[in-house]
């Protein structure tokens, strides 16, 4: 992953210098719980990958509250309610942490924002009306938590890419939260409940001993080098499958209370063929209305600059 640290390095200095406003990286979560990571860990890796942003970008000379206050975060949201709104708590508490630990001075390079969506990996096909409930139940817990932007999932998207109508329910469902419910007129509603604060003060303590674990083998970086990261994953993802399987885990309507006969739903059909010769015709015209010439070169600095490691990437391209 070390290539990859050079662009996010070059992508933060770029932006703190040109796009002051421009949130330069968004650190995402999302993928690891979606592979199986509990929310424990997502927390941890996705904290771990930010420190390891933060450290690679003041190796390169940027004061860190020149940029800080720009990174962005990514959760997923699951269907535990309780412990997602706990994560998020957890979230802002340890990264203020971490960034007193960089002697970040700003309030801004302290505060941990945040974009959340609905997890995909809990939408079933068997029964999928199931997952309306299933993406409002996260998208609640997602604003309880405190997100600052949300998305939320469309019901049908365990089997084709969302059609028009469900793609309304799903936006329907931000609309009706944020207008309907009165849930966005508190801040922090769930301040003071000593199963929520112990719940959160839990979470921030297991992903810190994790975060402890991976700085023991020099950073996310190098634990994603060895393998390891990925192991804790596979392993996390691979306990909640036994659970599944055994029935522990109920998800209804796939391993219990299911159908006999399921109905047949509407589902965006997409013509492949159609879409990728559309796309080739527009590459062809792009290519013929282009300067070759300075396409090569502007191709040939910027392989140049990611060999030297001098130059920054994002203004080569």
């Amino acid at each position: 992953p070390e290539p990859s640290m050079r662009i996010v390095a070059d992508i933060i200095e770029y932006t703190a210098k040109k796009c002051p406003k421009f949130n330069s990286i968004s650190i995402s979560g999302y993928h690891m719980q979606e592979a199986g990571a509990n929310q424990a860990l997502e927390l941890a890796f996705t904290l771990a990958d930010g420190m390891e942003y933060v450290k690679t970008a003041v190796a390169k000379g940027l004061d860190v509250d020149e940029f800080a206050g720009r990174l962005s975060f990514f959760w997923a949201i699951g269907m535990n309610f309780y412990l997602e709104i706990a994560k998020m708590r957890a979230a802002r508490l340890l990264w203020c942490r971490i960034m007193k630990g960089f002697d970040a001075k700003s309030p801004k390079s302290l505060m941990l924002r945040t974009h959340c969506q609905t997890s995909g990996w809990s939408l079933t096909e068997q029964d999928p009306y199931n997952n309306v409930v299933r993406t409002t139940i996260e998208a609640m817990a997602a604003v309880f938590g405190g997100t600052q932007s949300l998305h939320t999932n469309s019901f049908d998207e365990a089997i084709a890419l969302p059609t028009e109508f469900s793609s309304r329910i799903a936006r329907n469902t931000q609309l009706i939260i944020q207008e309907e419910t009165h849930i966005t007129n508190v801040v922090d509603p769930w301040a003071g409940s000593y199963m929520m604060e112990s719940l959160t003060q839990a979470m921030a303590d297991t992903a810190w001993a994790i975060i402890d674990e991976v700085n023991a083998q020099g950073g996310m970086t190098r634990a994603v080098a060895s393998g390891w990261a990925k192991l804790k994953i596979e392993a996390s993802a691979a306990e909640k499958q036994a659970r599944i399987d055994c029935g522990r885990d109920v998800i209804v309507g796939v391993n219990k209370y299911r159908l006999d006969q399921q109905a047949p739903i509407d589902i965006l059909e997409v013509d492949n063929v159609k879409v990728r010769n559309g796309q080739i015709q527009r590459l062809k015209k792009i290519r013929a209305s282009r300067d070759g010439a300075k396409v090569q070169e502007a191709l040939d600095a910027l392989t140049a600059a990611a060999r030297s490691g001098q130059g920054n990437l994002l203004d080569l391209s």
